[in-house]
């Protein structure tokens, strides 16, 4: 069986470790040859490389192991990309939640104006890691899974539209694993679900289990009552309290459409005034995960380097993270695996953009993913996704010509944002906090004079 070899963008995340452990807990279904790790900050990266390569050493020593910051490095010899950057790392995430808070307006990592920011400081990323692909491993795929995933995906389906690149999220596997438990089931793969909507932006309209039996009933009544809230207690990636609060939340979104089931983030859009009315504007969830996990995973590493085993180590398995796995096995195996992914529509959906990235079920052989039909969707849900694609593709208008007014007009068209003025006042903090990592941006009457 061919051996892989794989580079994981973004080598001193939070997220990495997990990622190791799953990869390795899978070897006898994906075989690695060759693991990199690549990332912009070295002294970030050597910590997380540092107790990743006794983890290597210790469970597959075979496996040939590299940590760089040099690109030609990190993706010659590559088959696979491993993307999770996050631009501007946790202290920029936590200006993303502060300072819409402070205007009055959601302040969340990908929705609303902190999502807005947070993608015009990724697009970049993103787009750079593409084209290193393409310039050092040309045939090789990239995964991407950086967020905000829906204005990645809008990007690269504009930008760098050939590029082999597939954009994947992980929320609605861990809901799923949520769902399973809810259901007395072993694993989410004993459902077969149908879903559409953007990325954090959708809904579930049919979950089955292998037999073809409805289970859509008994999820609806515990959803009714207790939103995703489970007695078995919730993954170890959503252990923050403000996790707690947004599953349960699901209650009152369920409620508006009982015909689906919702995806947890549709909260942040529907019940914006109670999302601000229930933040703590001082201690934000980038603060929660700096304090927590931020400092576990680091604190776990540096126990493993200094002690050079991993004995007594607390790091475990992202076991959600395994459709990964799944997903890379589909391409170099062609197993046709039935997965969600976030793909241009081209009439997936019948009454929608076709020029949308949506988030749909597809059946991913070597070649890519083959969207499968979901047919016309209410005219409740097609307006909030019109009005969020819009939004998207706005943001990734503004990037690529460097347009104040796309990104005005974008903020404005945020269902999270009330006004135009509003949307103004936090553009205008947000363009001076991101001064470093956004590209200029000039108004319509100087876009105009420069092109006179």
């Amino acid at each position: 069986m061919k051996k892989y070899s794989i580079v994981i963008a973004g080598g001193g995340s939070t997220f990495t470790p997990g990622i190791v452990l799953m990869l390795l807990d899978n070897l006898n279904k994906f075989p690695i040859r060759k693991l990199k790790f690549y990332d912009n900050d070295e002294e970030r990266q050597s910590i997380v490389a540092g107790a990743c390569e006794i983890i290597i050493k210790e469970k597959a020593p075979e496996i040939e192991f590299v940590a760089t910051t040099d690109p030609e490095e990190a993706f010659t010899d590559v088959d696979f990309v491993m993307a999770h950057i996050r631009v501007g790392k946790y202290a920029m995430r936590e200006l993303d939640e502060k300072i819409p808070l402070k205007h009055g307006v959601v302040g969340q990592e990908t929705c609303g104006p902190g999502g807005i920011a947070y993608g015009m400081r990724s697009i970049g990323g993103v787009l750079e890691l593409v084209d290193y692909m393409e310039q050092y491993s040309p045939n090789a795929w990239m995964l991407n899974y950086s967020n905000p995933a829906a204005i990645v995906a809008e990007a690269t389906r504009r930008l760098r539209p050939n590029s082999k690149i597939l954009n994947i999220c992980d929320m609605p596997v861990a809901t799923e694993d949520l769902m399973s438990k809810i259901l007395g089931l072993s694993s989410r793969k004993e459902m077969n679900v149908r879903y559409y909507g953007l990325n954090h932006f959708g809904w579930w309209t049919d979950i089955r289990d292998n037999d073809g039996n409805d289970l859509m009933p008994k999820l609806k009544e515990h959803v009714r009552q207790y939103g995703y809230v489970t007695n078995a207690g919730q993954n170890e990636q959503h252990i923050e309290a403000s996790w707690n609060d947004t599953f349960l939340k699901v209650r009152d979104t369920y409620a508006m459409d009982p015909e689906t089931l919702p995806n947890t983030y549709l909260k942040y859009y529907l019940f914006p005034d109670y999302v601000v009315e229930h933040s703590n504007s001082e201690y934000t969830r980038a603060n929660e995960v700096m304090d927590g996990r931020e400092k576990f995973v680091f604190g776990e590493c540096e126990k493993v380097i200094k002690q050079q085993s991993t004995e007594g180590i607390k790091l475990h398995t992202d076991d959600h993270a395994s459709y990964i796995v799944d997903l890379a096995r589909a391409i170099a195996y062609n197993t046709h695996e039935r997965m969600l992914l976030i793909v241009e529509n081209k009439g997936a959906i019948e009454n929608f953009d076709p020029t949308a990235m949506v988030e749909i079920p597809c059946i991913v052989g070597s070649n890519g993913p083959e969207p499968l039909s979901i047919g016309t969707i209410p005219q409740f849900q097609k307006g909030l996704m019109e009005q969020q694609v819009s939004v998207e593709k706005l943001v990734v208008e503004a990037w690529a010509t460097g347009s104040y007014q796309r990104l005005w007009q974008a903020l404005t068209l945020s269902k999270t944002v009330p006004s135009a003025k509003v949307a103004k006042d936090i553009l205008d903090d947000l363009i001076e906090a991101n001064k470093e990592y956004w590209p200029e941006l000039k108004k319509e009457a100087e876009l105009v004079t420069a092109n006179v």
